[in-house]
């Protein structure tokens, strides 16, 4: 079942937690915790065992989330996750295709970059925000030298965004940011310390809205 992709919840906690190859089971441990700790958004990446019944699964379960699809490489990648309900679609890459036809189909699109040139033309192609991976290569610093001339375009860094360093991007002029394994800490979810992995997106939320000035 497809929702409607709220941008209204997604702006008062502007962090995308990406789901990569977790089981089902587990996944269903995890998003209650997720949502109650005020997270709202949740990517399934497309290349996860079971990504298409995760995605319906959580559209179905969960309509007060944002629930959508990364790792869109391809315009079959698209087509089957807006198939299983997805509401907004992440990309590792510069597909221009994929991006024109979200904006054609007003589905949000968070298109993958990296040079000046691409996060430009993606943002160009009608990006809802560009997706700057991987953000770890260079840090905040990067951020802040692509915000000086290119400042009217929203960033979204992921990759290597953790609970240490989350509030110096935002400084840096990011509008939100994609966590993937410094969100869903392996170490915790393998010994099941569910309490331990609530306790830690409170802390991610708490360091968004205090340093991202939420």
């Amino acid at each position: 079942m497809k929702h409607q992709f709220s941008h209204e919840v997604f702006e008062a906690m502007p962090v995308i937690g990406i789901m990569r190859n977790f089981s089902f089971g587990i996944i269903e441990k995890i998003v209650p915790l997720y949502k109650s700790a005020g997270l709202t958004t949740l990517e399934i990446t497309m290349n996860s065992d079971g990504a298409y019944e995760t995605i319906k699964n959580l559209s179905a379960d969960y309509p007060g989330l944002n629930i959508g699809a990364g790792t869109v490489c391809e315009m079959e990648d698209l087509h089957t996750a807006l198939k299983a309900g997805a509401s907004f679609i992440v990309t590792p890459v510069l597909n221009e295709e994929v991006i024109a036809f979200c904006v054609a189909n007003k589905i949000p699109v968070f298109p993958g970059a990296f040079t000046p040139t691409e996060i430009y033309k993606a943002w160009k192609s009608g990006a809802t925000a560009v997706k700057i991976f991987p953000a770890s290569r260079f840090g905040p610093a990067y951020l802040k030298e692509i915000k000086a001339p290119l400042n009217k375009i929203k960033l979204l860094p992921t990759g290597g965004v953790s609970l240490e360093n989350i509030g110096d991007f935002f400084k840096a002029g990011a509008m939100g940011a994609g966590m993937g394994s410094t969100l869903f800490d392996k170490e915790m979810i393998s010994k099941e310390d569910f309490e331990g992995l609530y306790l830690h997106f409170k802390k991610i939320v708490s360091k968004v809205n205090e340093q991202g000035g939420r």
